[in-house]
């Protein structure tokens, strides 16, 4: 499920506690009320002590202000540096940070005093190290939660306690992955983000007249999505760890599929997938086997899926603009199990014998007016290999 929280760029501030007057009226009338520090829990404080010497590189021993004095810059440069990596909001005179934290902000900073980066592209890199790895820890705590509920029979708090005990353990592994991978995805990306450009642009102009509103946007891609039928139902039915397995292996799925396609898997929202391909035909082969696979899937609902070739604006790790929301818009309109196409990607796959088109009638959609569908089917198509 997505979770959301405060963005690290925001500020969070309570006020202190106020000793209530002797008169018996309340001093916090219309104020927000300050909310109290969790209390850690009998058994916790060994497992936290292991899993700070195991994770946290050197004592917390360095405030905010004594960090900017080192750095050379203002206390409020540092708030912002620190809120863009995803650090705790602390008040400027705390000791939060070691020395391993200091050369993690000196390396952002380096990037602007050689002139390599201006600050706001800097902070913008720094935001996206912090949002990423957030949302990956959190990936990676759960899945050793549920796995020692599922392997193990623990309760929940007994699993949390049992995946802090873990962390230590697997922490040297994962990040001799990151390092790997990272360098391999950055490769992909400029590949399909500089390289190939061109060509896809070249390609996104059949079937248009000139009048469509992604023309000035720069990359050309297939853009898909794929939905749960009925999932608001079933998360009303289901237990907490039956609806976690469900939309577990409906993302593992689609994922592996989306992969195996050749296409990126943009982002998950609930019970529903965004994904995006440099052609045409990727992204209805992608599309295709996400209906199939769902269909099939006994223990998953069937899905609606879309597809939509236009132009994009990729930002900050997701994807915007008209053929987006068009995609979207297709995806309600689709019957469970079926995929459904616009009229210009249907044009673009239209001489493809691996596809068969079936036209729709028309129907209004918000935002588009009339738009002409269609019915996106196997033809001579092979199906994708997964595991």
């Amino acid at each position: 499920m997505t979770r959301h929280r405060p963005d690290p760029a925001t500020p969070v501030t309570a006020p202190l506690p106020v000793v209530p007057p002797s008169d018996g009226s309340r001093p916090d009338a219309g104020r927000p009320r300050r909310t109290p520090a969790p209390v850690a829990q009998p058994g916790w404080t060994s497992a936290m002590r292991t899993l700070d010497a195991g994770l946290v590189a050197g004592p917390p021993a360095i405030s905010r202000r004594e960090a900017a004095r080192r750095l050379g810059i203002t206390a409020g440069a540092a708030r912002r540096i620190s809120r863009a990596l995803g650090y705790p909001d602390v008040p400027d005179g705390e000791t939060v940070f070691s020395e391993e934290d200091l050369n993690a902000f000196d390396a952002v900073l380096q990037l602007v005093r050689e002139g390599t980066l201006n600050e706001d592209t800097a902070v913008s890199l720094a935001r996206s190290v912090g949002q990423m790895t957030d949302r990956m820890v959190v990936w990676q705590i759960e899945a050793l939660v549920e796995d020692q509920i599922s392997s193990e029979g623990r309760t929940d708090p007994e699993a949390r306690r049992a995946a802090v005990d873990l962390l230590p353990q697997i922490i040297s592994p994962l990040e001799k992955v990151m390092q790997v991978v990272y360098r391999r995805q950055l490769n992909n990306a400029v590949q399909r983000l500089t390289v190939r450009v061109e060509a896809g642009l070249a390609a996104s102009e059949q079937g248009r007249d000139g009048s469509e509103d992604d023309a000035p946007l720069p990359l050309a891609r297939a853009v898909g999505f794929a939905d749960m039928v009925s999932y608001t139902t079933l998360s009303r039915t289901m237990d907490e760890r039956t609806l976690a397995r469900t939309v577990q292996r409906f993302e593992s799925r689609a994922a592996e599929i989306i992969a195996a396609g050749g296409g990126w898997l943009v982002k998950t929202i609930g019970d529903e997938v965004l994904f995006n391909a440099e052609t045409p035909e990727a992204g209805a082969e992608i599309a295709l086997a996400l209906s199939e696979a769902m269909a099939a899937d006994t223990e998953l609902p069937s899905a609606r899926v879309s597809l939509a070739w236009g132009r994009v604006l990729s930002r900050l790790g997701d994807i915007y603009g008209p053929t987006v929301n068009l995609a979207s818009r297709l995806t309600s309109l689709a019957d469970p199990g079926t995929v459904l196409v616009d009229a210009m990607t249907a044009a673009a796959l239209s001489e493809d014998e691996r596809f068969v088109l079936v036209p729709q009638p028309p129907r209004i959609v918000r935002g588009f007016g009339e738009v002409r569908p269609s019915l996106l089917m196997n033809g001579a198509a092979q199906p994708l290999i997964t595991d």
